[in-house]
């Protein structure tokens, strides 16, 4: 079955997410560093905002992954790449 726009978007919200808390990272911290509000953030994680390819890229320079593993993680490569950190 393939995969929809909104849950591959959804996806990636999730990877996000699980990295971020992985890092002990708060939502508040990533909003600082990317220069938008808390509620801003929390919008991006919950799928509800869509990202632009420079944002996908500033997210995943705070969280010191790459960007792909941000968009192609599944359940068990994500458990790989968390273990790493």
């Amino acid at each position: 079955m393939k995969e929809t726009l909104e849950s591959k978007i959804r996806s990636v919200a999730v990877n996000i997410r699980r990295i971020r808390e992985s890092k002990k990272y708060t939502q508040d911290y990533m909003a600082v560093k990317l220069a938008i509000s808390q509620n801003a953030y929390s919008k991006i994680e919950l799928g509800y905002t869509k990202i632009t390819v420079e944002r996908l890229f500033q997210i995943a320079q705070i969280l010191d992954v790459d960007p792909v593993d941000l968009i192609s993680l599944n359940d068990d490569t994500l458990l790989h790449v968390v273990n790493e950190i």
